[in-house]
């Protein structure tokens, strides 16, 4: 199978850039995995598509604010600096821009010295390991000199960085939303609490490798970049009992859905782990940690089309991707919700 089998043509209008005011004002298109089915709804219609012993699993990660603007120490050139993911103590995976201005042993100052760092390792791609140097904590200090890692195709500015973060984020590292959280507030998941739906939560540090453009033909060529993971005793307990019950597994995100087949790879059931996982789902991909999921529209040729395709069908996939764009759905980060599920709306 190759990366061109996952291609579409999206025109740019329909790329969403600002979120909107109300989060679950977004709309849903919901396609059957099964029979590929389209209907049009809106977000909180999601509900329909539940029923009571289901479990919803969210991730509770929470996005830095870790683009940093800053000067070379010795020249004063300006650099843009990426945090990714911290490696040991103060040293943090990152990506730099200029990169041909960062050597090992440069020195970037940032915020008249309120950050400073140091390179310590070159890595492709215009990656670099900076040792940082501060005072305090550094949560602090990046909230107040980090900007939000929007996406590159977001060229507008956010008024409000907490529209970047999901209402249930709490565990800091990041470096992007986990978008398909971004439609749920405090009320709707109250909602699906009342209808015997449990909640719950896992963590997964979002890398920029999961978005990056797929550069191989083929896709047992492609290599991904290891996030982060973690599911408590607890979670691991709500969802062997859904399972043992009859009731659905319906991820929220891409990030929520690798989670839980990780675990279910390594250790094939659901139980308390953690680690870095780099595991690629593509067509062809058996799931056994899950039954729905619940995303946004994603990039043309990237590992989150090809993970839906694995769930849905490629040509399932791309139908409702067509359906979308001629209905001028609105696309990626800010834009409108896709639940795949093997269910009908429940009248």
């Amino acid at each position: 199978m190759h990366v061109e089998d996952f291609d579409f043509h999206l025109p740019e209008h329909l790329i969403a850039q600002t979120p909107l005011q109300d989060r679950t004002a977004s709309r849903l298109l919901v396609l059957n995995k099964q029979t590929g089915e389209i209907q049009d709804d809106h977000f909180p219609d999601v509900l329909a598509y539940l029923q009571p012993g289901d479990c919803l699993v969210l991730n509770d990660t929470r996005v830095l604010p870790a683009r940093l603007f800053g000067v070379k120490a010795e020249t004063g050139a300006k650099v843009e600096v990426l945090l990714l993911k911290q490696v040991e103590g103060n040293s943090w995976e990152t990506l730099v821009k200029p990169a041909k201005r960062v050597k090992v042993g440069t020195e970037l100052d940032f915020g008249e010295g309120m950050l400073k760092a140091r390179c310590t390792e070159e890595l492709e791609h215009g990656g670099r390991v900076m040792e940082l140097h501060f005072e305090g904590i550094l949560h602090e200090v990046l909230d107040k000199l980090g900007e939000m890692p929007l996406p590159p195709y977001i060229r507008e500015q956010l008024d409000d960085r907490e529209r970047y973060q999901t209402v249930f984020a709490e565990k800091r590292g990041s470096a992007a939303a986990p978008t398909a959280g971004l439609h749920w507030t405090e009320d709707l998941l109250a909602e699906v609490k009342k209808m015997g739906i449990q909640i719950a939560k896992i963590t997964l540090h979002v890398g920029l490798g999961t978005f990056r453009p797929v550069s191989v033909d083929s896709l047992t060529d492609h290599a991904m970049h290891a996030e982060f993971y973690e599911m408590s005793k607890e979670t691991a307990g709500i969802l062997t009992a859904t399972q043992k019950n009859g009731g659905k597994i319906i991820a929220v995100g891409t990030t929520s859905a690798r989670t839980l087949e990780t675990i279910m790879q390594e250790h094939g059931r659901f139980c308390e782990a953690s680690g870095w996982t780099s595991i690629f789902i593509y067509p062809g991909f058996q799931f056994k940690g899950l039954d729905a999921l619940l995303t946004n529209f994603h990039l043309p040729k990237s590992t989150l089309v090809m993970l839906v395709s694995a769930l849905a069908g490629r040509e399932n996939v791309l139908h409702a991707y067509h359906h979308a764009i001629s209905a001028q759905y609105r696309f990626f980060s800010f834009g409108d919700a896709m639940l795949i599920t093997d269910r009908n709306r429940e009248k």
